[in-house]
């Protein structure tokens, strides 16, 4: 029998990727299954994204190969994207990578700068694939907490008492998931000043922020910022766009340009119909922003009484797709919890324990449900009462 490469022994199937087999089972089966775990956005993208890419695919040469770079006017409008919601100023044609979606993004980072034995600081809690995409790269994943009392912010004391000789790269998540915290410019401040003391990378995965937080800030904003910082954002969350994979990288020239070493040997440029309606998207008015956003907070208002009808507490964040809730009191497991939750509701939720050792004790709901069935759910507790 083949065995596996060594580099798996560390790294488990994705938890949704499995979780999600079991969901499908059920709704197979007939039971009336709400998926409340996962980010996958049921909003549609701007009707004139559709139209843009219906356009495209009909164009001479759509079907060929492109550019790895993308085109120019994609990463004109990445760039006048930053400047238009963060105020940050970036040169499109040295600063600014199109990606398959950010996810493809942290692994490219990854195989451009870690070596064998080096390790990677990662947010407790935090996104599963920074850590797994480390160990894939044979380097060791680091945690460093979050606490919910400290605003899940880094804590720098903490931190500098670490043996930071290996650390290559520093994963931020802001605004974070699955907290829903922001950084602070403080905070950000900090974490550049952090980066240059100990030469480390810091890489700030930035998806949520135009997602019902107001004044969205980018790390890239911040004085001092220097070559040694990258953001990746993504059109996945903020323009429903999940399936058709567009992210894209603000870096350096010199950091775009090692990534991109690794970029034009896994891929074969993106479709071009998508990058036709990823223009459009960065294009977007502000208004059709505004209406997501509203229609996220009234989600938010139903998906807290759930919550509370299931007695998980709440935790106050400003934004984002998800809601982050402490368990009921007396209950400790969550993967039990979520298991709980799904045989008695129909309704699956993310458990805590997934992302880290702090999500413990919690759980997450996403918002992408509309409220017609986040109001289903709550009649089915309500019912059981």
């Amino acid at each position: 029998m083949l065995v596996a490469a060594n580099r798996l022994n560390n790294v488990k199937e994705y938890y949704f990727s499995q979780k999600l087999k079991e969901v499908r089972e059920l709704v197979a089966c007939g039971k009336p299954v709400i998926n409340a775990g996962i980010g996958s956005p049921d909003l549609l993208p701007p009707q004139e994204v559709v139209n843009a890419i219906s356009r495209a695919v009909k164009e001479p040469y759509a079907n060929k190969y492109q550019g790895y770079l993308g085109l120019p006017e994609l990463r004109s409008a990445m760039a006048q994207f930053y400047e238009s919601h963060y105020g940050v100023c970036v040169n499109p044609d040295g600063q600014v990578l199109p990606l398959m979606g950010s996810k493809e993004g942290i692994m490219h980072i990854s195989l451009a700068f870690l070596n064998s034995g080096d390790q990677v600081l990662v947010p407790d809690p935090g996104y599963p694939t920074y850590s797994a995409v480390a160990q894939l790269c044979e380097a060791q994943a680091i945690p460093y907490t979050l606490k919910k009392e400290c605003g899940y912010q880094p804590e720098f004391d903490q931190l500098e008492k670490l043996d930071l000789s290996k650390v290559k790269i520093m994963w931020v998540n802001y605004p974070h998931m699955p907290t829903g915290a922001r950084a602070t410019r403080d905070v950000f401040e900090k974490l550049i000043a952090f980066g240059k003391r100990h030469n480390i990378l810091i890489v700030n995965d930035n998806p949520y922020s135009l997602i019902g937080y107001e004044r969205p800030l980018s790390i890239m904003k911040i004085e001092g910022v220097s070559s040694g910082i990258i953001e990746l954002n993504s059109l996945s969350k903020s323009f429903n766009m999940a399936g058709w994979r567009v992210g894209m990288m603000i870096a350096s020239k010199e950091l775009l340009n090692q990534v991109l070493k690794v970029k034009t040997n896994m891929d074969s440029g993106m479709f071009y119909g998508i990058q036709q309606g990823a223009i459009t998207a960065l294009r977007t008015s502000e208004s059709w922003l505004q209406e997501q956003n509203h229609t996220y907070a009234s989600r938010r208002v139903l998906m807290e009484k759930f919550a509370r009808s299931l007695d998980c507490r709440p935790i106050n964040k400003e934004g984002g797709m998800f809601l982050w809730c402490a368990l009921p009191h007396g209950k400790k497991d969550s993967l039990s919890f979520v298991d709980e939750v799904l045989a008695r509701y129909d309704v699956f939720i993310a458990p805590g324990d997934i992302f880290g050792n702090e999500g413990k004790g919690h759980v997450r709901f996403s918002l992408c449900v509309p409220e017609d069935q986040i109001k289903t759910m709550l009649n089915r507790t309500l019912m059981t009462v």
